[in-house]
């Protein structure tokens, strides 16, 4: 009999979770799981028995976790918290050693997982996809896909983007380029780093029909956590233009680099921003800018729907080139 009671205690302990968080809500539910986020007013608690939770931040009356915690009390500094200890309704304790330290939850902007700026091993990446068919007077057929993604690994961050737009109108084709970048980040500290990068572009239809660069310069990382990252990089690029009537243009540049996102609503929408400007030093071209900006909805962890605004234009060269397009699609991201 001592032996099945043992026996039955270990499986019971077995199937705990080890490490669950635990939330007390202000009607007296109890609910247990892992707090990935809080932000927007929103905690996100992701379950084994219902998913990701968006509880109510005014709801809640305390918390717990073991886990090591970000606690934010305003937009630009935090605390790291080795656990959360539940305390008085309206109340939580940020355990820290010999130092605990009891905070209003009301005092409490955001809560997440730290994360360092450069981790061992990291990947990430989304892909989206983009078609729109018109069958009427003129028929159009308009297809864009977007590959990027992101890996760490030590001390270096490797950047990897492709973009294919195709546009038919009334089978004609209007629009035919594709583009491909890879950057290498190699970071001197926790924010400083130094890029280099390599991109190629191809057009079928405007007059300026082939892009090559080849850049380095030095880079910032402000922010990379579970809500997003900002880095800007200003590079030295070396340029080769290609127009469709065989003339070739070659020059140096200098250029700004932006990569922006930020999770908004409980990591529910996505706000992103990448691109780039620059300036050519022979005057080869006025400027150049490629760039978009958009929004993301998580439907799933994995699926997601995007609308965005991309934007590439080079003015003041032989060929200039303007082009804008508005796409609204389906994303898969990792």
């Amino acid at each position: 009999m001592f032996t099945r009671t043992l026996l039955c205690l270990g499986l019971s302990v077995a199937a705990t979770p080890l490490m669950a968080d635990t939330v007390w809500m202000k009607n007296g539910d109890r609910l247990t799981g892992t707090i990935r986020v809080f932000d927007g007013g929103k905690l996100m608690l992701e379950t084994e028995y219902g998913g990701s939770i968006p509880l109510d931040w005014k709801k809640v009356a305390t918390l717990e976790s073991d886990r090591e915690l970000l606690v934010k009390e305003n937009n630009t500094t935090g605390e790291r918290a080795k656990s959360l200890k539940a305390a008085d309704s309206g109340k939580v304790t940020l355990a820290n050693g010999d130092a605990p330290k009891t905070v209003e939850l009301a005092s409490i902007k955001q809560i997440m997982k730290p994360k360092p700026i450069v981790e061992d091993f990291l990947w990430k990446g989304n892909v989206d996809v983009a078609m729109d068919y018109k069958r009427a007077e003129r028929d159009t057929d308009d297809y864009d896909v977007d590959l990027k993604t992101q890996a760490r690994h030590g001390k270096w961050r490797h950047n990897a983007e492709v973009d294919y737009n195709r546009e038919l109108k009334d089978d004609v084709v209007s629009t035919d380029n594709w583009s491909t970048e890879y950057a290498l980040d190699r970071f001197l500290d926790e924010k400083w780093f130094w890029q280099g990068r390599l991109e190629y572009k191809r057009d079928k239809i405007e007059d300026l029909a082939r892009q090559r660069t080849i850049g380095t310069g030095p880079g910032y990382q402000f922010w990379d956590d579970e809500l997003g990252a900002f880095s800007l990089a200003g590079l030295v690029n070396r340029s080769d233009y290609e127009f469709a009537n065989g003339e070739k243009q070659n020059f140096y540049a200098i250029s700004m680099k932006w990569d922006y996102n930020r999770y908004l609503v409980g990591k529910t929408i996505e706000l992103f921003s990448n691109g780039e400007i620059g300036k050519p030093l022979a005057g080869a071209a006025d400027y150049s800018l490629d760039a978009e900006v958009g929004l993301r909805y998580k439907v799933t962890d994995w699926a997601s729907l995007n609308m965005k605004a991309s934007k590439d234009q080079v003015s003041g060269s032989e060929g200039d080139k303007d082009e804008t397009r508005y796409t609204l699609g389906f994303g898969v991201g990792w």
